[in-house]
């Protein structure tokens, strides 16, 4: 089963489209390119929480092409403008589990609370499951008694296995009894949940380290990947999350969860660009199979549909 669905995808950036993007398009169309119509395109895309650094980059590459091509009608900046988005999203090309097939592989899924952290974990459970991958996940959000029993709902409801410990129980062990369990049920693919806000963030980032040392001591290699769900509706504020997150536990890439719900899907490129993360999945919907691998050409198509 293929995750890149644009109908999907499409659907998702509903909001974003006809917000932003939509306005966007019918700027582009007019006949000539004048001042106003940088001004106008500027101020869409800060609006549209592009950033404001991101988008005096993409403006000034802009400029310096129609300058150097001569160009004068404004139609023919939307395939530069297009171009130039991708750009900012093919980071750094590394993809999901790019390693290939292993024994077993260890994902950690980072990220505040409230992010959309527990449903990004049950889509990419699901996301294994269609592709035949035999997946355990972990509860080793250990501090809410409530993290622990939310997984437990999507476990039962996605027929998979998981390990939990009785809240307050150390994490890193509960990856390490997940990383045995999952040995012995020759299993795919761990995918853990992690603490997402303790009393100081100095307290959440050490224990996010000591997990991630755990599971490479327990398995030569893991966690192969580390995910953060970026909740999409925080907008600017998401970055200085992420920021944290990279800091603490050198984030692999980013799960960008309800994209369905903001009208400002611009921060996917404002996180791309700041952070030099790859984005590896999109959040569609609220059910299991909303997920989207992420891709730059798609993405971008999919913003002017």
């Amino acid at each position: 089963m293929s995750f890149r669905r644009s109908s999907k995808l499409e659907s998702s950036l509903t909001n974003t489209r006809r917000s932003f993007f939509d306005r966007i398009g019918s700027l582009l169309a007019r006949s000539d390119i004048t001042e106003e119509t940088w001004e106008q395109l500027e101020a869409l895309l800060i609006q549209s929480d592009v950033g404001v650094d991101t988008t005096v980059d993409l403006v000034d590459a802009l400029r310096e092409r129609v300058s150097r091509d001569r160009m004068h009608r404004a139609d023919e900046l939307q395939g530069l403008l297009k171009t130039e988005l991708r750009s900012v999203l093919e980071t750094n090309g590394h993809h999901y589990l790019q390693a290939g097939r292993r024994p077993l592989s260890v994902v950690l899924v980072v990220g505040v609370n409230g992010s959309g952290k527990t449903t990004s974990i049950a889509k990419l459970a699901r996301y294994h499951q269609l592709r035949g991958d035999k997946v355990l996940l972990a509860a080793a959000d250990t501090f809410r008694a409530a993290a622990i029993d939310q997984l437990a709902v999507w476990a039962d409801r996605l027929d998979v296995g998981l390990i939990a410990h009785q809240p307050g129980a150390d994490p890193g062990a509960v990856l390490y009894d997940a990383i045995n369990a999952a040995e012995a049920r020759q299993a795919d693919v761990v995918i853990a949940d992690t603490a997402g806000r303790l009393h100081t963030k100095h307290n959440l980032m050490q224990e996010l380290r000591k997990v991630h040392r755990v599971a490479g001591k327990r398995l030569p290699g893991a966690p192969h990947e580390t995910i953060l769900a970026l909740d999409a509706t925080t907008g600017q504020n998401g970055l200085a999350q992420a920021r944290t997150f990279n800091e603490a536990v050198n984030v692999t890439g980013l799960f960008l969860a309800k994209l369905d719900g903001t009208a400002k899907g611009g921060i996917v490129f404002a996180v791309a660009r700041e952070l030099g993360l790859p984005i590896l999945f999109v959040g569609t919907g609220e059910q299991a199979d909303d997920i989207a691998e992420f891709d730059a050409a798609e993405f971008v198509e999919a913003l002017f549909q």
